[in-house]
């Protein structure tokens, strides 16, 4: 299997990334394609309920729970004190699709578009140290860039750019 299409979405805490990831995912969606998401969390996070059965045969000791209904399935694989998996260990487990969109994983080598907002936790621009970074989306005025930049909100081009970038086909 070859590995998918994938662009990510990079910045710090509050610059908007999460917003625009669902925004793309809409768009793209939209369009005709298939998109999964992978979304890289810096703390402990957890998608089980306290009490909930699955979340009883994690607590008792169960390497993987799988939950399946009719309407969707979810697996969840706990570490158990491992090494977090690397980024194409978790890419390789997606089944096929158009474009993978990343959103997190500041570090990885994949082209991605810089999220900044004013209110950001931190507004020093991730860009200038980071080659793979070929956007920026922003919400106020960028200067001393060659890099193109969108509107924050301008999902219609985010997304018409990254589909350039990566080379999607287009859709019947």
């Amino acid at each position: 299997m070859s590995r998918p299409r994938v662009f990510g979405i990079a910045g710090w805490k509050n610059s908007g990334k999460t917003g625009l990831a669902i925004r793309l995912v809409e768009e793209f969606t939209r369009r005709g394609y298939r998109i999964s998401t992978i979304k890289h969390a810096h703390h402990d996070f957890d998608i089980d309920k306290v009490g909930a059965d699955s979340y009883r045969h994690r607590q008792a000791g169960a390497h993987e729970v799988a939950l399946v209904s009719g309407t969707r399935f979810a697996i969840m694989h706990e570490l158990r004190g491992g090494p977090e998996p690397a980024f194409e260990e978790i890419l390789a487990r997606l089944a096929p699709c158009d474009l993978v969109l990343i959103e997190g994983y500041k570090r990885e080598p994949v082209p991605k578009i810089e999220a900044r907002r004013a209110e950001a936790k931190s507004c020093e621009p991730l860009a200038p140290g980071d080659p793979h970074i070929v956007a920026i989306a922003a919400d106020h005025p960028v200067e001393g860039t060659s890099l193109p930049v969108f509107e924050l909100d301008d999902t219609d081009a985010i997304a018409d750019f990254i589909a350039a970038a990566i080379n999607l086909p287009p859709r019947d």
